[in-house]
């Protein structure tokens, strides 16, 4: 009868542990994805914060470098987190904010691949 006991107990908690992992499972936009793949054709600079905040390393090492837009920085804070930023012509952004509105970057407009009828849109002007 324990085994029976422990059987059902173990099937029982195999059960909550498959349902646990279905509910973490998080929904990609598909709209933040076409932004990350738009991102991937821009030039990407690695640098590391040392003692600064992340966003002023970022604007010091653009300035320093003479960088033209459109750039990736990825700042290095520590060890463990690297933080992302878009240099665009209005300035600078979270690299997350521009991967979810990259409609609203004249300079990424550029980088889409037009499809179909945007195309001839484009030729026409």
């Amino acid at each position: 009868m324990t085994t029976d006991f422990v059987a059902i107990t173990t099937i029982y908690s195999l059960k909550e542990e498959d349902n646990r992992l279905a509910r973490r499972r998080k929904r990609k936009s598909r709209r933040r994805q076409e932004g990350r793949r738009i991102l991937e054709h821009v030039p990407q600079y690695s640098i590391e914060s040392g003692e600064e905040k992340p966003v002023t390393a970022a604007r010091r090492f653009i300035q320093a470098e003479g960088i033209l837009p459109p750039a990736l920085l990825l700042v290095k804070r520590n060890e463990h987190t690297t933080d992302r930023y878009f240099w665009a012509e209005k300035g600078l952004f979270g690299a997350q904010y521009v991967e979810e509105n990259h409609f609203l970057f004249p300079s990424l407009r550029t980088l889409e691949a037009p499809t179909g009828q945007e195309a001839l849109a484009l030729t026409a002007r």
